[in-house]
């Protein structure tokens, strides 16, 4: 027997605000270890573990310009919805 899951997420305006806030957080955090490994490559550097990507993304946080990341969210929990409006999946069984 095989089960196929069907998920829709119609987000109100607020929700989509948060989505879009932490996915661009999310790409941002990417992009910058993404730059980081590249640049200790090029400088014949080791490659950065994720802790080291950790430990520097913890450091530009507490920064006053740390390019917004303080804004971010911690995660993508559901105490991030307003009450009462996380989203339900719907199944469909075909």
């Amino acid at each position: 027997m095989q089960l196929r899951y069907n998920y829709l997420l119609e987000p109100i305006l607020g929700q989509r605000q948060a989505l879009a806030r932490t996915f661009g957080c999310v790409r941002v955090v990417f992009n910058d270890g993404l730059r980081a490994r590249e640049d200790a490559h090029r400088a014949g550097l080791p490659y950065l573990s994720d802790g080291e990507l950790s430990r520097r993304l913890t450091v530009a946080k507490g920064t006053l310009s740390g390019r917004g990341l303080a804004r971010c969210p911690r995660s993508c929990s559901s105490s991030r919805w307003p009450t009462g409006t996380v989203p339900t999946p719907t199944t469909s069984w075909t």
